[in-house]
């Protein structure tokens, strides 16, 4: 089942990507005492997420930043490096922290993993607001869709 609002952010040890390969992070301490909007998808490169996810963010940047958000983060059940060329590959720059989830540790603890055929353990696709490492909202996608977790989405609601 799917960490819920109100729940703490869990504490484990994920990779946020760089060019170095990857720091050791763990979210709970990294969203502390700011708002945070983290979106996951299933994984860097693939059509949807390259295509309109990442991008959307990216585009909304300012505008999510101008409503009081702190931190934009895009999580995904991918090593670091490969996090790092996808960010590279989108001019992510600083403006998106890439959480990079090689072994699904953080997406089972927050309890959004699936297993498509062929690929894995994978994130599902979704965005969560936190506030102060307190979720607030969550919203997961149904299969195959892409409706609730756009950034456009986040900023009807943060209206």
């Amino acid at each position: 089942m799917a960490i819920e609002p109100g729940s703490k952010i869990p504490s484990v040890t994920i990779k946020r990507a760089n060019a170095q390969g990857g720091e050791e992070v763990d979210p709970s301490k990294l969203f502390a005492g700011k708002t945070v909007i983290m979106f996951s998808l299933p994984g860097a490169f693939t059509p949807t997420c390259s295509a309109k996810h990442l991008p959307g963010y990216l585009a909304k940047y300012d505008e999510l930043r101008g409503k009081g958000v702190d931190l934009i983060a895009c999580l995904s059940v991918n090593d670091a490096w490969v996090m790092q060329a996808w960010a590279d590959q989108h001019q992510v720059g600083d403006k998106i922290v890439m959480l990079a989830d090689g072994a699904a540790e953080f997406s089972k603890a927050l309890g959004i993993e699936f297993s498509p055929p062929h690929m894995g353990v994978r994130a599902r696709r979704g965005v969560f607001t936190i506030v102060d490492g307190v979720v607030k909202t969550v919203e997961l996608e149904a299969p195959g869709k892409f409706e609730v977790s756009s950034a456009e989405c986040v900023l009807q609601k943060l209206a």
